[in-house]
């Protein structure tokens, strides 16, 4: 696709050519390539394996912090009732999160070199490659990255004993979020509610891109007005 004189070459490494798309790069990245083979993000061999994630190291990292952090709680006193209710809150804290993000964050409008670059590393690849499955969930090192500052507000805004049951839940939510995003794209739903919520999210990639930001659940899409509209197909005359 060309912009501004410049052209998207798919057989070369893309992260150094998508910012230069500048105030066209919305319009190209939300133009799906479908297929399971990803493209190549950067010419050195090193910066392209860390851009590669298997969908079974998220909770081959995560699951023993998230049993850590809660026998943390259990340690300062919380029984086994309060600490399934701290989980819980931190759970419907991540619920929240992850439409706030998808919305707000990964779905910023961007239009200059840098911002671009960011944004197709962040969420724009996905949108763009949306069966590439290496690169679907967010690699252990950037999820950490991100936990720093979660952690520090959880601990400023809860008690020293309840805070790290509270954040296991976020973890714990973060899980089930990445490892539900995987499973829409890649897995083959037989339950009704499974269905449902794979139509949902695929809707947002190839019909509604503004709309459908839960993964996990469409109920902050209802809450806050983003619930995309039924299909209508128009009888003809």
């Amino acid at each position: 696709m060309a912009a501004q004189g410049f052209q998207v070459d798919l057989s070369k490494p893309l992260v150094c050519q998508v910012g230069h798309l500048r105030e066209d790069y919305e319009e190209w990245v939300h133009q799906p390539i479908v297929s399971k083979e990803g493209p190549r993000f950067f010419e050195s061999d090193i910066l392209e394996f860390f851009t590669k994630t298997r969908w079974w190291v998220v909770p081959i990292v995560w699951v023993p912090v998230v049993c850590w952090f809660v026998s943390l709680s259990a340690g300062m006193g919380h029984s086994s009732p309060q600490l399934i209710l701290l989980v819980s809150t931190g759970v419907a804290v991540w619920t929240l999160s992850e439409y706030t993000l998808h919305r707000f964050l990964f779905h910023v409008k961007t239009k200059n070199y840098w911002t671009n670059t960011m944004h197709y590393l962040l969420h724009g690849c996905h949108h763009k490659h949306p069966m590439d499955g290496l690169r679907l969930v967010f690699p252990p090192a950037a999820t950490a990255i991100l936990a720093v500052p979660v952690w520090s507000l959880i601990r400023v805004l809860s008690t020293p004993s309840t805070a790290p049951a509270i954040f296991a839940g976020c973890l714990l939510g973060y899980i089930m979020y990445d490892l539900t995003h995987y499973y829409l794209h890649h897995g083959q739903p037989s339950s009704q509610m499974t269905k449902k919520l794979k139509k949902y999210h695929l809707n947002h990639h190839y019909r509604m891109q503004n709309l459908g930001f839960g993964i996990t659940s469409p109920l902050w899409d209802r809450v806050f007005g983003t619930f995309p509209p039924p299909i209508t197909t128009e009888k003809r005359r």
